[in-house]
């Protein structure tokens, strides 16, 4: 693995933890680059976007956890899937992808989310 996606791999979960847990326009400021582009429906576009969601997240649920399960970059992207604990003990899995431009700067975002059921039609766990 070449240094950069490792870099990449590192700066992903920094993001995502530091968004999460309250500061994201510091997340912002050290790890996106010049433009934002956002996929999440939930999520306006661009990095006022990015900001404003997760500090009404922050505001309206301060209480909650994040665990980073697995990591995986590949070429320009990375892969996090996520393990998030909110209050009331709600409990949901996540599937983040970032892209990062050649400075190694966050640019565009997917994710898929997924409450996590209390029956299942199998005894294999989502995380």
């Amino acid at each position: 693995m070449t240094n950069q996606r490792k870099a990449n791999k590192q700066n992903a979960i920094a993001f995502y933890r530091t968004a999460y847990m309250g500061e994201p326009t510091k997340a912002v400021e050290l790890y996106v680059g010049d433009d934002y582009v956002q996929h999440n429906p939930m999520v306006a576009d661009g990095k006022q976007g990015f900001i404003e969601y997760f500090t009404q997240m922050s505001q309206q649920y301060p209480k909650k956890d994040i665990e980073f399960l697995r990591v995986i970059a590949e070429g320009d992207l990375v892969a996090l899937h996520t393990r998030q604990t909110w209050p009331e003990g709600d409990e949901y899995v996540t599937m983040d992808f970032f892209r990062f431009d050649v400075n190694g700067k966050i640019v565009e975002h997917w994710d898929s989310i997924q409450l996590v059921p209390n029956e299942s039609a199998n005894n294999n766990s989502m995380f």
